[in-house]
C-alpha cells in the first residue's frame, strides 16, 4: 500500500522487535494463577498484589514521557526495558514477600517503556504518516500477543510458571538491545530547537489545545468501558449459560479482526478527520455494550464483540497519532505519556468499578457502559467540529518535519531524535 511506504524503515524494525517481545510477554495473564498456585498466596493477597502491580503499570505510563522529555526517549526506553526485564527474570529466585516490591517495580518500568515507545515513534515519523506507523507497531504487538498466551499455557503446564517470567524478562532485555541497535543514539535528548519555538509547560500547551483536553478524559472513560470485556463480561456470559469456550472464541474474534483490519483501516482513513474517526469509534464501543440490552445469547455476544472491536480499530491508533500531531516539540513526551496513562487506566479501574456495579445491579451495568460510550464519543465529535482542523498552528511549527532516515550505524540523523514504539493489545 502506498500509505505504508511512508512509514520509515526504523519503525518496521522496531515493530519486528515488538512482535518477538510480545510473544513472550504473557506473564500478566497467569500472574493470579502463579500467586495462588506455586506461591501459595490466598486469593485476597493475590488480588492485592495484582492490583498494586497494575497501578505501577499505569503510573509508569503517566510518568515515562516526563523522563523522556528531560533525558531522551530512546534512553528512557532502554532503561525501562532493561529494568523491567531484569526484575522479571529474577522473580523465580525471589522470596514471596519480595514480590510485593518486585512486581510493581517491573510493571512501573514497563509502563515507562511503553510511554517512551510511543514518544519515539512520534519523533521518528512526520505528520501524515503517524497513523500508519502506530498501526504497524500495534499490528506487530497484536500478532505477538495472539501467539503468546497459547505458548505460555504450554510452558506453564508442561514446565513451570517460573519460565514465563524468565522468558518475558529476557524478551524485554532483548527489546532494549534491539532498539539500541536499530535506533542510533545521536540527536536531541528530548529538548531541542523545536522546544524553543513554543514556551511554557505541558498544561499551557494543553490549554491551547482544547480538543486534546476533551479527548483525554473521553479516552479514560472509554477504556474503563472497553475493558469490561476482560472482567464483568465473562461473568455475564457465565450467568447466561455460556462457558469459557464461548468467551475464548469471542476474544479470538477480537484478536482476528484487529489483525485483519487495523493496519488497512489506518491507511485508508489516514486523510480523514482524526477526531471524527475517534468519536465514531467510541460510539461503536458504547453501542457494542448496548447490544447486550437486546439479548443475552451467543448471537448478541458476537455482535457486541464485533462492534467493540471495530470501535477499537477506529479509535486507538487514530487517537494516539492525533495526540502526537498536536504536541509541541518540547512536551511531546509528556503529551504521549498523558495519553498512554489514560488509555490504560482501565487496567486498574475497570474490574473494581464494573464488579461493584454488576454485583449490586447486574441489569444496570450495560446501560451505563453504553451511555458512557455515547457521551464520550459525542464529546469528541463535538470537539472535532469546533476545532475546524486536525492540527493547531502551534503544533504545526514545533514538530519534526521529515522522517528519520535509514542510515548506517554511526551516521548522523537528519531529524531530531531523542528519545521511542508500541502499544500492546492491553492498551
Amino acid at each position: 500500500m502506498r500509505g505504508l511506504r511512508e512509514v520509515p524503515r526504523t519503525v518496521w524494525l522496531l515493530a519486528c522487535g515488538t512482535f518477538v517481545n510480545m510473544v513472550v510477554s504473557v506473564s500478566f495473564a497467569y500472574t493470579f494463577l502463579y500467586l495462588t498456585g506455586p506461591r501459595g498466596l490466598g486469593s485476597g493477597q493475590a488480588g492485592l498484589l495484582s492490583g498494586v502491580a497494575g497501578a505501577g503499570l499505569v503510573a509508569g505510563n503517566f510518568t515515562g514521557g516526563w523522563y523522556g522529555d528531560r533525558f531522551g526517549h530512546r534512553r528512557v526506553l532502554l532503561v525501562g526495558a532493561a529494568v523491567s526485564g531484569l526484575v522479571l527474570a529474577a522473580v523465580p529466585l525471589l522470596p514471596t514477600p519480595l514480590l510485593f516490591a518486585a512486581l510493581p517495580l517491573s510493571q512501573y518500568a514497563a509502563g515507562v517503556q511503553r510511554a517512551a515507545n510511543s514518544a519515539l515513534v512520534a519523533v521518528i515519523v512526520p505528520e501524515g504518516a503517524r497513523r500508519q506507523a502506530f498501526a504497524v507497531v500495534r499490528a506487530a504487538a497484536n500478532g505477538g500477543f495472539t501467539l503468546g498466551p497459547v505458548l505460555g499455557a504450554l510452558v506453564a503446564t508442561r514446565f513451570s510458571y517460573d519460565w514465563l517470567y524468565v522468558a518475558e524478562g529476557l524478551g524485554s532485555v532483548g527489546l532494549a538491545g534491539w532498539t539500541a541497535r536499530v535506533v542510533p543514539a545521536r540527536g536531541a535528548a528530548g529538548r531541542g530547537r523545536a522546544g524553543r519555538v513554543e514556551r511554557g509547560g505541558v498544561w499551557a500547551a494543553l490549554r491551547a489545545r482544547p480538543a486534546v483536553l476533551v479527548l483525554l478524559p473521553a479516552i479514560l472513560v472509554i477504556d474503563v468501558v472497553y475493558r469490561q470485556q476482560y472482567s464483568t463480561f465473562s461473568l455475564f456470559l457465565a450467568d447466561h449459560g455460556m462457558d469459557a469456550r464461548v468467551y475464548g472464541a469471542l476474544l479470538a474474534i477480537n484478536g482476528g479482526v484487529l489483525l485483519c483490519l487495523e493496519l488497512p483501516v489506518a491507511v485508508v482513513l489516514r486523510r480523514r478527520s482524526p477526531l471524527r474517526i475517534v468519536g465514531c469509534g467510541l460510539l461503536l464501543v458504547g453501542g457494542g455494550y448496548g447490544v447486550l440490552l437486546v439479548g443475552a445469547g451467543e448471537g448478541a455476544a458476537v455482535v457486541m464483540m464485533g462492534l467493540l472491536t471495530v470501535g477499537e480499530v477506529l479509535y486507538k491508533t487514530t487517537a494516539t497519532a492525533y495526540v502526537a500531531d498536536q504536541a509541541p516539540g518540547h512536551v511531546l513526551g509528556r503529551f504521549q505519556s498523558l495519553y498512554a496513562g489514560v488509555s490504560i487506566s482501565g487496567v486498574v479501574l475497570a474490574a473494581p468499578l464494573g464488579g461493584v456495579l454488576y454485583g449490586a445491579a447486574p441489569g444496570v451495568l450495560w446501560p451505563v457502559c453504553a451511555g458512557l460510550g455515547v457521551l464520550a464519543g459525542g464529546a469528541v465529535l463535538l470537539a472535532g467540529g469546533r476545532t475546524g482542523g486536525p492540527v493547531s498552528a502551534a503544533a504545526e511549527v514545533t514538530r519534526p518535519r521529515r522522517p528519520y532516515p535509514s542510515r548506517p550505524r554511526g551516521a548522523a540523523p537528519s531529524a531530531p531524535l531523542g528519545a521511542a514504539p508500541p502499544d500492546p493489545p492491553s492498551a
